[in-house]
């Protein structure tokens, strides 16, 4: 009886054979592993390691179940061979997307006490009779960022708004985020550490089954254009732009990428115009073409 039991235990298809079967397929093998950095790097410009490997591993996971696939092999066979239909989907599956409201606080507070009001003195007004104003987040994730730039802009400018034209361009590689940064849409707690004064400004509190929800003010929305984009590939549009905001991107990029970046970006200012970098960036080699005014603040001459 227990050598019958035992027969039974080691059939094909048991229980058992099937556990043992579905551990091995979810095991993120080096050869996949490779690939899927391979994909990134060549689709999007950012370097993945071994320090990655967990919080990939995750990530693919909730991707495999979600296109009901059996393993990261199959999955990555899936990018062989539809790796344009699929690009997408995959880069806002495991792109990160960490970010709050001022946060760096620092960077907003020199656009009040030294960007803003060089540009009042020094700005003329152009053909249609304003002066014009133009900034880039270019890493915008959900929107947090581009929001703050626009409060921080309206809240310096105050009376003289009137005399100005301010654009505020927004883009990301991940559509999803692109879609709740458009809608301003966001959890109560995320304005919570905001100055009342801002709060009752800017954001507009749900009501019912919204409650917990508050509103970007339209007034901030008019002036910010959300729009998806690749950083590695054509950016259409022109500049010159004032200032131009790359936080904590960066990073995730090589030395060589970063490097045509910011050349990239060089051009794209006016002359006199910024460059945020986030907290744990620099320059590198590129540092000779600009004035380091402020932490992690560049100037171009």
């Amino acid at each position: 009886m227990t050598e019958l039991r035992r027969k039974r235990t080691n059939r094909p298809g048991h229980p058992q054979d099937r556990r043992v079967n579905r551990e091995q397929a979810m095991k993120l093998s080096e050869d996949d592993f490779k690939f899927i950095c391979k994909f990134v790097y060549k689709t999007t410009g950012i370097v993945l390691n071994d320090s990655k490997r967990e919080m990939l591993y995750r990530r693919l996971t909730r991707i495999i179940r979600e296109r009901k696939l059996n393993s990261f092999t199959d999955y990555c066979q899936l990018l062989r061979d539809h790796g344009e239909q699929e690009k997408d989907f995959f880069i806002n599956a495991i792109t990160t997307n960490l970010t709050s409201f001022f946060r760096e606080n620092h960077h907003f507070e020199y656009l009040t006490s030294e960007v803003i009001p060089t540009l009042i003195k020094n700005k003329t007004a152009n053909i249609n009779g304003k002066k014009q104003l133009r900034v880039w987040s270019s890493a915008c994730s959900t929107g947090e960022e581009p929001y703050s730039i626009a409060i921080t802009i309206l809240e310096a400018l105050k009376k003289e708004l009137a005399q100005w034209d301010v654009k505020i361009l927004a883009t990301d590689i991940d559509s999803n985020v692109l879609a709740k940064g458009k809608a301003g849409i966001y959890d109560v707690n995320r304005i919570e550490e905001l100055p009342l004064k801002l709060k009752k400004s800017y954001f507009l509190q749900g009501s019912g089954q919204s409650s917990e929800s508050v509103k970007v003010h339209k007034d901030l929305k008019s002036i910010i254009t959300f729009k998806q984009l690749n950083l590695l590939h054509d950016w259409p549009m022109k500049g010159p732009f004032d200032a131009i905001f790359c936080r904590n991107v960066i990073i995730y990029f090589d030395k060589k990428t970063q490097q045509e970046l910011f050349a990239r970006y060089y051009e794209m200012l006016a002359p006199g115009g910024l460059l945020f970098l986030g907290h744990s960036e620099n320059l590198g080699n590129y540092q000779q073409y600009f004035s380091n005014v402020g932490r992690t603040i560049f100037r171009k001459p």
